[in-house]
């Protein structure tokens, strides 16, 4: 007789455990065990510790099953029971690591492989390729694609969160905490009685009352400067949504500015339009144009198109001339610094409401959220646990199904925050969404390609940019050796089916099969596979938290990212006053709804997992152990370059802070 010694890892949040009866039997290449009873109680946290006799050796271990029986008394209560991994100790002293990270409920059997990332055709048992297909079939018909809105990326279909399978919900401290801060946040408003207060601001004062226990740093910040015409331009650059500005080496002939528009915006600096080359700079909002504004308390309100125009001096990014439609003409007069100070500033704040609508559901919901939820459906659907990319990539989508799910439900549903309070809601919201989506390339999602095609490689400040790029190095250089471990040449890349079947599912469901989105239908390279896979990593942790974790800082204070305007764009210039500002904002209860909003959202959990923390739960292998360790390491050290540069900063810019920087689209 031969002896293995198995553990059994039960996950460490709350309800991980069961009072079930568990069972393992071990699969090797010469033989199986017999299914054993482990007769301790699989506690939260806990490590059972269990000997399998067996006549023989089983050989290299393939399998592990896994099965639970109710206890008898429990036959009818849920008494599900998370398994984090299971660890067998072979005669011959080996060890074998078995990653589950899976509920398992009632009479379920579930087979794990073993750790060592294996593609599909290294495989040599029969029994193992099967098992493969085994485990895909099963998870598609769990994960089957559904088409949202026509258009747009499909999704999982899924009625509710409740009905997402137990291993892609939030845990449960998750699910506490986030109901918590949305209860929290809800109850202060009410309390006040605004949330259903459906009168106008009647001054900026009686706006900085609310939510005055929240505040932070930044948020204190952007209320005392959001008027300015520096930090206009500075959120342009290190603000949610530094994705619009771009070089302007020739004007819109939409946007007629003349010279003596720049000299007068200038106070004569500059002496002719040609003098501005190279250091001037265009935001558009064309895709607003056209797109529907929602009636919100019964009353219509407003979108505008702007064009804005910046130049930088002084290391200063400065407004120098504002449009806020699309179609040039007398009743769509080009404001300037130089105009009154409430025709400038209302100027500024429509620009500021464009801004709103292309990063909330442009640059935040489609680019990250909706993208992400494309590339878990087609992880889930496509790849086996064994095989490596499934285990550099699973991680990558902790939590992504429900908050997404939760988004369909709470933001952008018939009674969602985002349509019923946003000028953008309602029909104007999938007309603008699908204008997004026409925009959408697989270039415009690679940074390096980005910041190149919009001319910003050296405009200075743009921290963004810095943390970015930087971390966009660091995700490919471990990608590429990642990949360079599993796959030895261009021919592994083309020849793994399951690979092709991946990026082919994300082609037809997320970038619905249009090939001038400029996305591969198919891998023939390795160096193709590590760029797509360094970009679905960076977009659903560094680009996301770009855009995600400064929401309250920068959208909490509504004037400098108002959710909706109430007053259509100004036609004519010397007519503004703090009165008209004040109606052209949106109602207080409309303002708080979006308050609360943001606040929930950047939020951060208490079990958050930093960038690059949740790789060890599935590698096995010395190397990639090691790459991990390394680039976490990296990862370290960059935080802390970080850091010492916000030291002198009057702003710091935190949010690519690695530590700060979630692995998944969590929230």
């Amino acid at each position: 007789m031969v002896k293995y010694t198995v553990k059994v890892f039960t996950g460490e949040m709350l309800l991980a455990g069961t009072l079930n009866s568990v069972y393992v039997k071990l699969v090797g290449t010469k033989g199986e065990s017999e299914r054993v009873y482990i007769p301790n109680t699989a506690s939260q946290g806990s490590m059972i510790e269990h000997n399998v006799s067996c006549p023989s050796s089983l050989g290299p271990l393939e399998f592990v099953v896994l099965d639970t029986e109710p206890y008898a008394l429990l036959a009818y209560i849920n008494d599900d029971w998370f398994c984090s991994k299971v660890v067998v100790t072979t005669p011959e002293g080996n060890t074998a690591s078995f990653p589950c990270y899976r509920w398992i409920s009632g009479y379920e059997r579930l087979v794990f492989r073993e750790a060592t990332g294996k593609l599909i055709f290294n495989e040599t048992c029969p029994e193992a390729i099967e098992e493969r297909k085994k485990e895909l079939q099963s998870r598609c018909e769990v994960y089957r694609w559904s088409i949202y809105a026509e258009g747009l990326p499909e999704i999982m279909k899924v009625d509710r969160a409740s009905d997402l399978p137990a291993e892609v919900r939030f845990s449960f401290t998750k699910d506490l905490e986030f109901k918590f801060t949305l209860a929290e946040a809800l109850v202060e408003l009410n309390l006040a009685g605004l949330s259903t207060n459906k009168e106008q601001w009647k001054s900026l004062d009686e706006l900085s009352r609310v939510f005055n226990c929240h505040k932070t740093d930044v948020y204190d910040y952007v209320e005392k400067n959001w008027k300015e015409d520096e930090f206009f331009g500075y959120q342009l650059l290190n603000g949610l949504n530094p994705m619009m500005i771009h070089r302007c080496s020739k004007l819109p002939k939409n946007f007629p500015v003349t010279e003596d528009m720049v000299k007068a915006s200038l106070f004569g600096k500059i002496s002719c339009m040609y003098s501005l080359k190279g250091n001037i700079f265009l935001v558009d909002y064309k895709r607003l144009h056209g797109v529907t504004a929602n009636v919100i308390n019964g009353k219509q309100h407003f979108l505008a198109a702007p064009l804005c125009l910046l130049y930088m001096t002084d290391n200063k990014l400065m407004p120098i001339a504002i449009q806020l439609k699309q179609d040039p003409g007398e009743d769509n007069p080009i404001f300037l610094p130089t105009d009154s100070e409430y025709d400038w500033l209302l100027a500024k704040i429509f620009v500021r409401s464009a801004d709103f609508a292309e990063h909330e559901l442009n640059f935040h919901l489609l680019r990250t959220h909706l993208l992400a939820e494309v590339f878990a459906m087609s992880t889930l659907r496509n790849l086996p646990m064994v095989h490596p990319i499934y285990k550099l990539l699973i991680s990558h989508s902790r939590y992504t199904l429900q908050i997404n799910t939760l988004a369909r439900q709470a933001l952008i549903s018939e009674n969602g925050v985002i349509t019923e309070n946003a000028s953008i809601g309602g029909t104007g919201m999938m007309e603008f969404l699908k204008n997004a989506m026409a925009s959408l390339t697989y270039s415009s999602l690679c940074m390096p390609e980005d910041i190149t095609e919009r001319g910003l490689e050296s405009i200075p400040n743009f921290f963004y940019r810095e943390d970015g790029l930087r971390l966009w190095d660091i995700v490919h250089r471990f990608v590429q050796k990642m990949i360079g471990h599993y796959y030895t040449c261009d021919s592994d890349v083309q020849k793994d089916s399951e690979l092709q079947n991946w990026i082919k599912d994300i082609f037809f469901h997320g970038f619905l099969a249009e090939t001038s989105t400029g996305i591969p239908q198919s891998f023939s390279l390795m160096t193709e596979l590590i760029k797509f896979l360094t970009m679905v990593i960076f977009t659903v942790t560094v680009q996301h938290a770009a855009l995600n974790n400064g929401q309250f800082d920068f959208g909490g204070w509504m004037p400098n990212f108002p959710i909706a305007l109430q007053q259509p764009p100004p036609t004519t210039k010397g007519q503004c006053t703090e009165s008209t500002m004040l109606k052209t904002f949106p109602d207080i209860n409309t303002t708080v709804h979006g308050m609360a909003a943001v606040y929930l959202l950047s939020s951060q959990s208490t079990d958050f997992v930093a960038l690059a923390n949740g790789y060890q739960d599935h590698f096995s292998e010395k190397t990639p152990l090691e790459l991990i360790h390394e680039t976490q390491n990296v990862l370290k050290k960059y935080n802390f370059e970080i850091q010492g540069r916000n030291v002198s900063l009057p702003l710091p810019y935190t949010y690519l802070n690695p530590n700060n920087v979630e692995n998944s689209v969590a929230l």
